[in-house]
């Protein structure tokens, strides 16, 4: 499941400062996402760019359903999950 796998990189980058530089490194890339998935599966966590993507969706999604019948409040931002873990990550 998705959640755990960010939970793995998560704890795993808070106890391994080469990984989580790594991790934060990938910002750079030109194309961010693909360099975090590879980091990410080097170090035996298989994540794809299409399961960060969706879960981001659906999390967006649940803020719109988040009342009866839809959202009534304004939405501030869409979350980026890779990001997220990166801001996280950056702030340890």
């Amino acid at each position: 499941m998705i959640r755990d796998k960010i939970k793995r990189i998560t704890d795993e980058a808070r106890r391994d400062g080469d990984f989580r530089g790594r991790l934060l490194g990938t910002r750079g890339a030109a194309d961010p996402v693909s360099a975090f998935c590879e980091v990410c599966r080097e170090r035996g966590i298989d994540i794809t760019a299409g399961e960060l993507f969706a879960y981001g969706m659906d999390m967006n999604d649940s803020k719109l359903r988040a009342t009866n019948g839809g959202g009534s409040f304004e939405i501030d931002g869409w979350d980026d999950v890779r990001e997220n873990i990166l801001d996280e990550l950056a702030r340890l």
